[in-house]
């Protein structure tokens, strides 16, 4: 009797952003050189479906602009591990990278692409920690300051989802704990990964110009 159980904790669900605050985030992030870096890892993150620790850790020798894949090869469990193409959002925003690495030396595969910077020194063969405060500032100026990171890779596969994409398929590319079990009996390709992402591009860019468009006649 004097046995308690202990009182569940809900996990906190994701948001998933409208295409307006989509395009205000992004306009907004675009806006400031100081948040190039973070910006472009929130354009991978939302046309990727990759979590916080697994952009922070991509290695340049994990990205393929040539055909237009990343590989996911560190991620809170192995089961998520995975390839994942690349639109064409996706693919800028990791050429732009690639010309900032470039410039700076740091294009080693074991590099880096979002690399370490303490106390104004930068380190490529470590991976970036946090990125808090222009985070933080950039939301707040699109004026969604409540946006976690993480609901971009939570916004990506909602979209996915309205788009009638097969669940297996959206397994596949956002790396649940199922993927491996729902490739092997479904034998997922890359390019049903890749039509279902440029399909997404499409769509959101479509929405993109379309709000553009009513901005500019206001």
């Amino acid at each position: 009797e004097r046995v308690k159980q202990l009182p569940e904790t809900a996990s906190p669900i994701g948001r998933a952003l409208a295409y307006e605050e989509q395009y205000r985030l992004f306009e907004v992030a675009s806006s400031n050189p100081d948040w190039e870096p973070v910006y472009l890892a929130a354009v991978v993150a939302a046309n990727t479906s990759v979590r916080p620790v697994e952009v922070k850790h991509l290695q340049w020798r994990n990205v393929d602009l040539i055909d237009g894949m990343i590989r996911v090869t560190r991620s809170k469990n192995q089961s998520s591990h995975r390839v994942i193409p690349l639109n064409q959002s996706a693919r800028k925003a990791l050429a732009t990278m690639r010309s900032r690495a470039e410039i700076m030396g740091f294009t080693n595969p074991e590099h880096y692409v979002w690399y370490a910077r303490q106390w104004g020194r930068l380190d490529p063969t470590r991976p970036v920690k946090k990125w808090d405060t222009a985070w933080r500032n950039l939301r707040d100026k699109a004026g969604l300051p409540k946006l976690r990171f993480h609901d971009l890779r939570h916004t990506i596969v909602t979209e996915l989802a309205e788009a009638g994409v097969p669940d297996h398929v959206m397994e596949s590319i956002s790396g649940h704990l199922s993927r491996r079990m729902l490739e092997h009996y479904s034998h997922v390709r890359i390019e049903a990964k890749r039509e279902a992402l440029d399909a997404l591009d499409a769509r959101r860019a479509a929405k993109f110009e379309e709000i553009s468009s009513k901005s500019r006649a206001q």
